[in-house]
């Protein structure tokens, strides 16, 4: 279909169809442990059945215009993905995240490509304001929304019960015109 490279490493980002399963199993069984720290992401999904059925929930999601689901592929190899997910077009709202195996953290991987995904909310669904929403111990998370130009906008108080404790969320947003300023005096400084 397509594939945007992220950089001269080999990094790609790609549509996670539901034909990818198989891979999408294979990498969430890499990573299951460390993804789940702080984040339920795909830990339903434990054979390839769950698998299929969870890209087609997104991929019923991207169709009813509710989100936006990307995998990572580092040398050929899924490692990740970033996602929009309760976009609301008419209001100009969404949120984004990530999910990442410990293999191909501290690469820049999940910056780059939420760049690309933001890119794409702003200035191809009009979105105004994109929300980035992480446990407050998940101190990686919380760095990519800083590096991204985001702003904390607080803390929702024990609000995610996870693994039987209950997490703070630290609810961060970026608008529209935060980011293309932001866009625009990086490409300023790079002629």
């Amino acid at each position: 279909m397509y594939a945007i490279s992220l950089g001269d490493d080999g990094a790609e980002l790609r549509p996670l169809e539901p034909w990818h399963a198989e891979e999408f199993l294979a990498h969430l069984d890499r990573g299951r442990e460390f993804i789940n720290q702080y984040v339920p992401f795909g830990s339903q999904v434990t054979d390839l059945d769950a698998a299929r059925e969870a890209l087609k929930r997104y991929a019923g999601m991207r169709a009813a215009d509710t989100a936006c689901h990307h995998g990572i592929w580092q040398d050929g190899k899924l490692v990740g993905g970033v996602l929009a997910l309760n976009v609301d077009a008419a209001a100009g709202t969404c949120e984004v995240g990530c999910w990442l195996e410990p293999a191909a953290t501290g690469r820049g991987l999940i910056t780059r490509a939420m760049r690309h995904l933001i890119d794409w909310a702003v200035e191809e669904r009009g979105i105004h304001r994109v929300e980035w929403v992480a446990a407050s111990g998940n101190v990686p998370s919380l760095n990519v929304a800083r590096r991204l130009g985001m702003t904390c906008d607080g803390v929702r108080r024990e609000a995610h019960l996870h693994h039987g404790v209950r997490h703070d969320l630290q609810v961060w947003s970026l608008l529209a015109p935060e980011w293309r300023a932001a866009r625009a005096r990086t490409a300023h400084n790079d002629h």
